[in-house]
């Protein structure tokens, strides 16, 4: 047997470890409260801006200007400077909105010579995001992925089955995704300007584009009942052409062409008597293989009736000077927008958007509330910090391609950006998905930080799902800056990813993204914890930012 002494130093050993371990815990539970008040303050922003007074936040409404100007309150409570125009907080942009009367428009397909009629709503629905012509009658041509990246050695607009010059003054039909031997984030590229081009110069007068199943966020119902929204695009302005010469990629085409999204489970109508089906093509697509490319053999007659207005509504921007003022600045942003009113779901119709995006004005809030305190105790970060709230993001992120085009610091002087749309705190914070990781030195800095706070940082485990083009990140990346957006992450088949499809399902786009969803407060600020950091960590490089050499953005970067 042990010895009475062998003992007693086990004994005093035990009673230290058990000391310790209620020291840890005490430390633990003082840890999970401090989270918990400080997810607190972070939902009491949420609460402020997806009140259902604020109506969903409908760009330019009286309502958004409402909460545009809690945001600037906040930014005047925390001490930051306006770094809007003529000395204020604000950037005013300027639209043009669409609405799509759907009463008034009609659908066809004119097969043999005989015309089969559309029901717009069940079959498809029509854009209201840029200028559609009056009527169109066209010829219909499958394009495949309707991918134009000669660079990269692949080509939709251009193959022997359809060579560019046959696309002349048909419509185009293309399928969402790409093949596996691109990277994600070049297909989910391809899918907005360089499509545009292509199709311009090729002669195209219009599209149709089908969603694929798999990479639907929610059903065809929601599609359809968000055609009563109305559109937006940048009204043209003086100094646009500068801008389209120093960033090509964000340069604006507002030319009528025809423009409609086709339900995938109607489909087979438009392939029909070609000896494809749909079917055929969607498999092909979920295996994300090469896709053929073929006449259709039919026409597609339309009657778009629209109506137009003007609309101003503000970006909001402040700053938080920084220690060196040659070093830059780095973009901390968000987007205030919703969807406004619409159709009913379950009885509601103010769409409030608080994942979508409140929480990310509230998490872009706490930040400069962190860096304000800390620059209170005499710590500032190297670089200066821009703090923009952007608007029209759910418009096709008009607001971020305005402010990437005409900033309100000098040119070229934002070295990153470093974005917040629905991160969807629903589950403890384990994993972050990163959009853009892959493309710059932007991707060291995470993964340092994630480190000290025992978070995973991963790359977009859904590329098709084309998020990297979705969240006003984007917007930078094609003015050259290097940008991220994060969600909370999860492993395929956990119970995360059920509650994160679940979301998306239920949720996302609709009325019951609202104050009474489920949320993990601690989680959340834990996340802001980590955001906060992250701003720091960038902000305090020595190197300032910038994409790698494996990277197809790079062409953008200033002086590339």
């Amino acid at each position: 047997m042990l010895s009475m002494a062998v003992a007693g130093m086990v004994l005093v050993g035990a009673r230290a470890r058990v000391a310790m371990a209620a020291g840890a815990q005490t430390a633990d539970a003082t840890a999970s409260a401090d989270d918990e008040a400080r997810g607190k303050a972070w939902w009491a922003h949420v609460q402020v801006l997806a009140d259902d007074s604020m109506r969903g936040r409908q760009t330019g409404s009286p309502e958004f200007l409402r909460a545009a100007g809690y945001v600037v309150r906040r930014f005047r409570e925390y001490g930051l400077e306006p770094a809007g125009v003529g000395g204020s907080y604000y950037q005013p942009v300027h639209f043009i909105e669409q609405w799509v009367e759907a009463s008034k428009s009609s659908l066809s397909l004119v097969v043999d010579g005989r015309a089969e009629p559309l029901a717009l709503g069940q079959d498809a629905v029509l854009s209201s995001r840029s200028p559609q012509p009056a009527t169109v009658d066209a010829g219909l041509v499958f394009l495949g992925y309707g991918l134009h990246l000669p660079d990269a050695g692949y080509d939709d607009f251009n193959s022997a089955e359809a060579p560019a010059e046959s696309l002349k003054g048909k419509i185009i039909v293309v399928i969402n995704g790409g093949p596996a031997d691109l990277p994600g984030a070049l297909k989910s590229f391809a899918r907005t300007r360089p499509m545009r081009k292509a199709m311009r110069d090729a002669g195209v007068v219009g599209i149709v584009s089908i969603p694929t199943p798999k990479s639907m966020d929610f059903g065809w119902d929601r599609v359809a009942s968000s055609a009563s929204q109305p559109g937006m695009w940048l009204a043209p302005e003086a100094g646009d052409d500068a801008v389209a010469r120093r960033h090509p990629a964000l340069e604006d085409d507002d030319r009528p062409m025809f423009a409609a999204t086709f339900n995938p489970a109607q489909a087979e109508k438009l392939f029909a008597g070609t000896g494809h089906t749909f079917a055929e093509m969607l498999a092909l697509a979920d295996a994300q293989k090469p896709l053929p490319r073929f006449d259709l053999k039919k026409r597609l007659t339309a009657t778009v009736a629209t109506e137009q207005d003007a609309v101003v509504s503000p970006n909001l921007v402040a700053k938080l000077e920084g220690t060196d003022p040659g070093a830059g600045f780095v973009a901390v942003s968000a987007h205030l927008d919703h969807l406004g009113v619409g159709e009913p779901i379950h009885g509601k119709t103010i769409y409030n958007g608080a994942m979508d995006d409140a929480s990310g004005v509230a998490t872009v809030l706490e930040t400069a509330k962190a860096l304000s305190a800390d620059a209170d105790r005499g710590v500032r970060p190297r670089r200066s910090i821009l703090f923009v709230i952007f608007t029209a993001e759910e418009k096709g992120l008009l607001g971020s391609r305005y402010f990437a085009g005409h900033p309100t610091v000098p040119e070229g002087a934002i070295k990153a950006d470093l974005n917040l749309d629905m991160f969807l705190p629903l589950f403890a914070l384990k994993k972050l998905h990163v959009q853009g990781l892959e493309q710059s030195t932007l991707a060291d800095d995470a993964r340092r930080v994630g480190e000290a706070h025992h978070i995973v940082i991963a790359g977009d485990p859904e590329p098709d799902r084309n998020s990297f083009i979705r969240t006003d990140q984007y917007s930078f990346v094609q003015a050259g800056v290097p940008a991220l957006a994060m969600k909370f992450g999860w492993e395929p088949g956990s119970p995360e990813y059920h509650m994160w499809r679940e979301w998306l399902r239920d949720r996302y786009h609709s009325p019951q993204d609202d104050l009474s969803q489920p949320v993990d407060l601690v989680a959340a600020a834990q996340f802001n914890a980590f955001f906060a950091d992250l701003v720091r960590e960038v902000a305090n490089d020595p190197a300032a930012p910038h994409y790698l050499e494996s990277s197809f953005f790079r062409r953008f970067e200033t002086g590339r």
